[in-house]
């Protein structure tokens, strides 16, 4: 059996390997200072910071890092949107030795206190409208240093007198920091001109701590190192190899930093290839969104297919206001990309939207579709370089299972994830020895084709069993949305008496169109089994997400599940 079919039908020119991986992704920061400086590195709502200006930012935080005692291999935690703050915090602490842990503005108290103690972080840089927050649990924490910093520090000069006088008390900008805690740009006009910290960095080396997930519960933390970032960024540097241009295409970035999509894809992409990065603070503003890749005219687009979805209903978009036939190569992930979406943004722009797969252990280790070859619908793509995909029985974990039959992912590649921070334990059952190396057990469910395109069935956790049968949520959310009302769909289990568990289907309808909860049951028994037929429905406005796009199934069935105490 090949154990690589994939090898065979990757793009010409694409080779098996990108190896070798040398050095960090600071090095290439540095290469970038060496060889053009003044070249664009970060744009945000109209303000562009160059090479030089970012390693000069990140060496005045990394110095007041020192200046905190903060030591190598010491987490150094964060609050923020998609800014440049963002990123001259994460090469500050990087330049220091830190472990840089950004965390979720939409998490709760209860949550920051969990993940705060989890990593012991001391020092935190915060968005103001989050200072509050932070404050309210510092008390429990170890944390000692909480450093706000304003959202209109970086905006263009007119800009951000608008934003002052305008929407800056309004929105909860505007705080008053508590003895002992002073804003960023004071912290860092105390240490403009000082070099760059004399710390070794290495590639092994701890250098990113991020929250897994979130939709199942409080998430652990994975822990990626220099080596493995600079990995990821090669890997898709390389399978676009034929869309991009160093130095020159500009990415657009809506997802955020403080996940693996946003950080360890675009963010180490990015700095691999000296592609200027656009920043979206708020993927839900799309009037912002588009608006951004009007001016920006970015050649790459990370997105999910909600985003998609909303940027071709906006009404410049629409009209033919914003031109997007810059965009050569957008990448989509975290849920399935309809074919009709597809279609649509690819006609809107020119360009080729190819669906990925990673999850935030793998650390960016991915399968992304072939960028000029074959699309199969409902697969998201081959692995590229230096990946490995075995599909494992789903009980044991263990074996290799033929083509087309199902079983769970594991992966093996050069960045998958050193481990969880703080927990061996889920460690162990997350990453497993077979043959000498490192795997990573997805705990997700699927197959191999004969060419090498990886097929996801679902989660094993999210298995339905009415009545003693298997249902997916998947399998009946592609059903669902090929029903043409239908623009969105999530499928869960939910308590049942007689079966013990009901298959229950949350529905948002297309702008305009209407249909019955009969009408939805007749479509799917035409296309599934009857015990795979959604025995409860309930048309939505919207579906509860992630801010990277991800349907909380969990949240549905809590709430369904208070509904009927």
């Amino acid at each position: 059996m090949n154990e690589k079919p994939w090898l065979a039908h990757y793009d010409e020119g694409i080779p098996a390997t990108a190896a070798p991986y040398s050095g960090t992704l600071l090095d290439k920061l540095d290469e970038a200072v060496r060889q053009r400086p003044d070249a664009a590195a970060v744009w945000f709502k109209g303000t562009t910071l160059s090479w030089g200006q970012m390693d000069e930012l990140s060496n005045q935080f990394a110095n007041a890092l020192i200046a905190m005692g903060v030591k190598k291999g010491e987490p150094v935690s964060s609050l923020l949107v998609n800014s440049p703050q963002a990123v001259i915090a994460q090469l500050g602490c990087w330049k220091v030795g830190a472990v840089y842990a950004p965390l979720n503005p939409l998490y709760t108290e209860r949550e920051l206190e969990e993940l705060l103690n989890t990593s012991g972080a001391r020092v935190m840089l915060v968005l103001t409208p989050f200072y509050a927050r932070v404050k309210a649990i510092q008390s429990k924490t170890k944390l000692e240093y909480v450093i706000p910093t304003r959202i209109r520090e970086y905006l263009p000069f007119v800009l951000r007198l608008l934003f002052i006088a305008l929407r800056e008390k309004k929105a909860g900008h505007q705080v008053t920091p508590a003895t002992g805690d002073h804003y960023l740009p004071e912290l860092l006009a105390a240490q403009v001109g000082k070099p760059r910290p004399n710390v070794p960095i290495t590639p092994d080396d701890d250098a990113l701590l991020l929250g897994t997930g979130g939709t199942t519960g409080i998430p652990k933390v994975a822990i990626g190192t220099h080596g493995g970032l600079l990995a990821a960024g090669k890997q898709i540097r390389t399978w676009f190899k034929d869309a991009l241009v160093d130095w020159d295409s500009y990415f657009c970035l809506p997802l955020p930093l403080f996940h693996v999509f946003g950080n360890g894809g675009a963010l180490s992409t990015s700095l691999y290839g000296h592609f200027p990065l656009a920043l979206v603070p708020d993927p839900r503003d799309v009037k912002d969104l588009a608006e951004t890749i009007g001016k920006t005219k970015p050649a790459f687009f990370i997105g999910v297919p909600t985003l998609y979805i909303a940027l071709l209903n906006n009404p410049e978009v629409k009209e033919g206001k914003i031109d997007f036939r810059s965009m050569k190569a957008c990448i989509s992930g975290a849920a399935p990309l309809l074919a009709e979406t597809k279609m649509a943004f690819e006609k809107l722009t020119g360009g080729r939207i190819v669906e990925g797969y990673s999850l935030t252990e793998a650390m960016m280790a991915c399968c992304i579709n072939p960028y000029k070859g074959e699309f199969k619908l409902g697969s998201v793509g081959m692995p590229v370089p230096d990946m490995t995909v075995r599909i494992a029985d789903g009980v044991t974990g263990e074996g290799s299972l033929p083509t087309g039959e199902v079983g769970e992912i594991i992966l093996q590649a050069p960045q998958i994830m050193k481990g969880y921070w703080g927990r061996p334990d889920a460690t162990a059952e997350m990453i497993q020895m077979h043959d000498g190396e490192r795997w990573l057990h997805t705990g997700d469910l699927g197959y191999l084709d004969e060419d090498g395109y990886v097929f996801i069935v679902d989660r094993k956790k999210d298995l339905i069993k009415p009545s003693g049968y298997q249902v997916w949520p998947r399998e009946v959310e592609e059903v669902l949305s090929q029903h043409p009302a239908v623009q969105e769909a999530a499928v869960a289990g939910i308590p049942d008496a007689y079966k013990g568990e009901a298959v229950a289907a949350w529905i948002v309808l297309k702008a305009g169109m209407v249909a019955t909860v009969d009408e939805i049951r007749a479509f799917c028994k035409e296309r599934m089994a009857a015990y795979k037929v959604p025995t409860r429905i309930e048309f939505r406005d919207t579906l509860p997400k992630t801010m990277v796009g991800k349907v909380l199934r969990r949240s549905l069935v809590e709430e369904y599940k208070q509904k009927n105490k």
